[in-house]
């Protein structure tokens, strides 16, 4: 529950701090003494959207702190999946900035507001003044029910089931859309892949080729340069003109006999040795190279025609050997495809069937849970408006079953009849702001008990009302504060009576600064506030008298009606 909350420059409170209790807390004040800055400011503290025109004017900015006790163990389960230990108590803390930054903590660690809306969203619900003009709207209508049917298992199981079949439908039309130009399709990827086949690329083959032409075409001028060098080192072929080998065998001779006689001369002999020998095999290698460039007249041609079967191929397409031999191979992978999706579409449409088939049973499921829910909500329903001076009153539910969607099958609207021997007609044509706000507050009684949240807020639930009604809102929220911690706005004595916690919000003029201050009201500050309400600003003994005994008379409901809930 919330247990405490305290305030530093928050519009026009300088500084507050409030505790709450459980059961039910009222807060009365007057009209723009800063009930609504409450709110403001736990609505900033679990994480929601707020404004730098909360700050309070001068101040650099804004803090709110908030305690909660004993939460629920979801909320600690969220603190540990957020990465924060899980405690029995939470404190929160956020930080408005003038400058419109600001910052957020979660028991002292930073935190963002998103984060922080994560943990606080099973903390507690706020019932703003114009909530109740939801219910005029029928969208809100299937949540509402759902909420009471406590059927989310079921929602679930639908739901993945539901997402299931969309996937496949889509997977589906998809294939289907694309039968039309399949034929065409197929013919044109056959087309590029013989085309490819008949090249018979190899990959590499172009550089070779191309190498291979450069060699033919200066063949001659190589041929000519070979022989001359040959012909250098080896001699002419009739032995007229002694070669470079020749001559070093003569020196190395001559030199040899020179050696037999100094042997100082051998290094030298030795090295003319390698160069004769060296001369010779090179002779030899050269003779060999020659014979080995002979070249067929007509092998240029071929060349030539395999370089420009390849060339107006890679024009064609413009994409070279590489990526052609990628793009054959693409191709027939998407033939595959598409020759093989008859296949592919029968198999999806077996799935979808039995998709359909399981998502409309788990649409049953749901429906049943719904129809159920109404039944029993109906009566509850029936019964809190009865108490709350709305007897005769009789709800109905218009539903009707559709095509699948996220939410099921399922369109349904309250309808509601005010009046005997009338027909049920929509909310919005027939209930009064006075009524739509008992009938918000019939709903929250009815989903009390199946509600895990410890605490709700209601800010001014009771618009509209007066009279005896009022005075069964205030008990009807005591009963609900028996097993929720409520706390509640009201301009209504009839209201505030019932509390068990009253707190008084009330805003004071100080050396032209307005402050707004809160007190917890004892009895007797309890007696004069509600006077007040009651009788305006001259307040009599009898005044006195009779708020005493409105607080007197509320307090004396019997303990098993105060207890339990409608």
């Amino acid at each position: 529950m919330l247990a405490e909350l305290k305030i530093e420059n928050v519009a026009v409170i300088e500084k507050a701090g409030v505790r709450f209790t459980p059961g039910l807390n009222v807060l009365t004040g007057e009209t723009g003494a800063g009930k609504s800055i409450l709110i403001d400011s736990i609505n900033a503290i679990l994480g929601n959207r707020t404004s730098r025109e909360l700050v309070r004017s001068g101040a650099h900015k804004a803090c709110i702190w908030a305690t909660f006790e004993q939460i629920p163990a979801s909320v600690r389960a969220q603190l540990e999946a957020c990465g924060y230990e899980a405690t029995e108590d939470l404190l929160l803390y956020r930080e408005i900035s003038a400058d419109g930054k600001g910052a957020c903590r979660v028991n002292g660690m930073p935190a963002t507001a998103a984060v922080v809306r994560d943990i606080s969203a099973g903390l507690l619900s706020i019932h703003g003044q114009h909530d109740s003009q939801s219910l005029t709207n029928p969208a809100t209508h299937l949540g509402i029910l759902d909420q009471y049917a406590r059927n989310q298992a079921l929602y679930r199981r639908y739901y993945q089931i539901y997402r299931q079949l969309v996937d496949v439908k889509r997977q589906l039309e998809s294939r289907l859309a694309g039968e039309a130009n399949k034929q065409r399709r197929m013919e044109e990827l056959q087309e590029e892949i013989d085309r490819i086949d008949a090249a018979a690329l190899v990959s590499g083959e172009e550089a070779r080729l191309e190498e291979r032409r450069s060699l033919i075409t200066h063949a001659q001028g190589i041929l000519d340069g070979l022989n001359a060098a040959h012909a250098a080192l080896a001699g002419d072929e009739e032995g007229e003109t002694a070669g470079a080998a020749d001559l070093l065998g003569g020196a190395l001779d001559q030199l040899q006999n020179s050696a037999r006689l100094d042997e100082s001369l051998v290094p030298l002999t030795e090295r003319l040795s390698e160069l004769y020998y060296g001369a010779r095999e090179l002779a030899t290698d050269l003779a060999d190279r020659l014979d080995g460039y002979g070249f067929d007249p007509e092998e240029l041609d071929q060349i030539e025609g395999r370089l420009d079967t390849i060339y107006r191929l890679k024009k064609r397409f413009g994409l070279d050997v590489e990526e052609l031999l990628a793009r054959r191979e693409a191709d027939a992978a998407e033939l595959e495809t598409i020759q093989t999706s008859g296949e592919a579409i029968e198999k999806l449409r077996g799935q979808m069937q039995a998709l359909y088939k399981q998502a409309r049973e788990a649409a049953d499921e749901l429906t049943q849970s719904r129809l159920k829910a109404f039944t029993a909500m109906n009566r509850q329903m029936k019964e809190a408006l009865e108490f709350l001076n709305m007897p005769g009153i009789r709800f109905a539910l218009k539903h009707t079953r559709g095509a699948l969607s996220s939410h099921g099958q399922d369109t349904v609207e309250f309808l509601i009849s005010t009046n005997p021997g009338e027909d049920p007609k929509p909310l919005a044509k027939i209930a009064s702001g006075g009524e739509l706000s008992r009938i918000m507050l019939a709903f929250k009684s009815a989903l009390a008990d199946r509600d895990e949240l410890p605490t709700v807020i209601y800010d001014e639930i009771d618009t509209g009302v007066s009279g005896l009604a009022a005075g069964r809102i205030g008990q009807l929220l005591h009963k609900t504060a028996a097993g929720h911690q409520v706390l509640c706005i009201t301009h209504t004595p009839q209201v505030a009576a019932f509390a068990d916690n009253q707190l008084l919000i009330q805003k004071n003029v100080r050396d032209g600064r307005t402050y707004t201050e809160i007190h917890t009201l004892d009895m007797e500050g309890r007696v004069r506030v509600l006077a007040n309400m009651i009788f305006g600003d001259k307040i009599s003994d009898l005044a006195l008298e009779n708020a005493r005994e409105l607080i007197e008379k509320s307090q004396d409901i019997p303990a098993k009606e105060r207890g339990g809930r409608l």
